[in-house]
């Protein structure tokens, strides 16, 4: 009887002892995910500069934030993720960085988070057709089995197209390719598939329509060149709504010029500014005028270098961020700021030198494209800039973390601190890392 109560006992000691290790493990468990995740109650944004097509990089950056796990699928919650324009060109494997994109996108907004892809020069670029950094690589992405029969059929409508068009040819400054073997060692196989794709009414063109160019997430602005002081007038809005707006206008143009046989779905940029314009001299010669709104379709078209969206003083090629000393810089940023009533520009497009995030003008401009494609800017890395309630901003790459800039007192975000002429709240802000990088690779100064 006693030995079965003392069994009992060493029982219930031995259950007890089982019981506090368990707990004390979760308890421990739970204070490292507590330290090691933001709380619900903060705020967590991350922008991300270009990519060029390195979905690798890409991938591996995403899941050392947290964003994404093992498998690709969002585990960051309600967190914020910008990226600021230039997914496409250069490197690798451009569609799989979009479908990434397009698959987070909704992954993310189930959780409670989002994705917020911006439009960078280079899907303007790819929407119009300048398809200047486009490789073989990447059309090759585009092709399957039937791709030479595509392209043989395209070079067919080519052929015929030359043939009821010569009055047209003879206007051209420069000839289009005059053999077979010119024209498809200039359309390798995809490229007729990837024309399709970025028009508007294909998969990765009717996505990157969507997309804004400037993105407001709190009092900070987010877009991928920068606003020029001749720009700083709009607000990000009207930004939006002109970019968006002459990519329509191009759009109808071309399906217009396409409607009336004057160029084929497949021309590039450089192949429409062209013959739009060998069809006007030809006009002029021959004192015929073609039908009035596919004339008026062309001479909007013709515009397009003066388009906001292309300009080199606009939202999407601006680089004065970078150029500018600290002295004119500092007028230069405060003067933008106010203009459009924010506290801090986050940038892309301007590599920056020694492969880091770059702090300008006391905290108030971040410069994020650090050359992630390595295999293209030597001496370029994969990073991010976590902000953390408008509050810690860290420059996060695979190997460190690097506080730049922390509001000397979380308090004063709560309660507003002081204010300026635009009702912002101006927290007393501690640069943590303003030191230059070392060891610039030049090449990583031009692209």
């Amino acid at each position: 009887m006693r030995r079965s109560i003392a069994a009992a006992s060493v029982g219930r000691c031995k259950t007890a002892y089982v019981s506090c290790i368990l707990m004390v493990g979760l308890l421990l468990l739970a204070g490292w995910t507590a330290a090691s995740a933001p709380s619900g109650s903060q705020e967590l944004v991350v922008a991300i500069g270009d990519v060029h097509g390195d979905f690798d990089d890409f991938v591996v950056l995403l899941q050392h934030i947290g964003l994404i796990d093992k498998r690709n699928h969002w585990i960051g919650g309600k967190s914020i993720l910008v990226q600021v324009g230039d997914l496409l060109d250069r490197g690798p494997k451009p569609r799989a960085v979009m479908d990434l994109l397009m698959a987070l996108e909704k992954e993310s907004s189930n959780l409670g988070g989002r994705v917020v892809p911006l439009l960078g020069n280079h899907e303007v670029m790819n929407i119009m057709g300048d398809l200047r950094y486009v490789t073989p690589e990447n059309y090759s992405s585009f092709a399957d089995a039937k791709s030479e029969e595509r392209r043989e059929s395209a070079y067919n409508d080519y052929s015929k197209w030359r043939e009821t068009h010569k009055m047209l040819l003879a206007e051209l400054s420069q000839p289009l390719e005059l053999t077979k073997g010119e024209w498809m060692a200039r359309h390798p196989p995809g490229f007729i598939e990837q024309r399709e794709a970025f028009r508007p009414e294909g998969s990765y063109g009717k996505w990157l329509r969507g997309h804004a160019a400037v993105a407001e997430i709190g009092d900070m602005i987010f877009l991928h060149g920068g606003i020029s002081p001749s720009v700083a007038a709009m607000t990000p809005n009207t930004i939006n709504s002109a970019i968006l707006e002459e990519i329509r206008g191009f759009d109808s143009d071309t399906q217009r010029m396409i409607e009336k046989g004057l160029i084929l779905p497949f021309f590039n940029l450089q192949e429409i500014a062209a013959v739009a314009q060998a069809e006007i001299s030809a006009e002029k010669k021959s004192r015929v005028s073609s039908n009035g709104d596919l004339q008026a379709s062309i001479l909007h078209f013709l515009k397009f270098q003066d388009w906001l969206s292309v300009r080199v003083d606009g939202p999407l090629w601006f680089r004065g961020y970078d150029q500018w000393s600290d002295e004119e810089g500092s007028s230069q940023v405060d003067k933008i700021l106010a203009s459009i009533k924010a506290s801090h520009l986050i940038t892309g497009h301007t590599v920056q030198r020694g492969g880091r995030i770059r702090s300008r003008f006391g905290g108030k401009l971040f410069l994020i494209d650090t050359g992630m494609l390595s295999s293209y800017y030597p001496g370029g890395r994969a990073s991010a800039l976590e902000i953390l309630n408008n509050a810690k901003f860290t420059a996060k790459y695979l190997d460190q973390d690097v506080i730049l800039l922390e509001a000397a007192s979380s308090s004063s975000l709560v309660s507003g601190g002081s204010k300026d002429v635009a009702g912002i709240g101006r927290p007393e802000w501690i640069l943590k890392d303003l030191s230059p990088p070392l060891g610039t690779p030049p090449s990583l100064a031009k692209r």
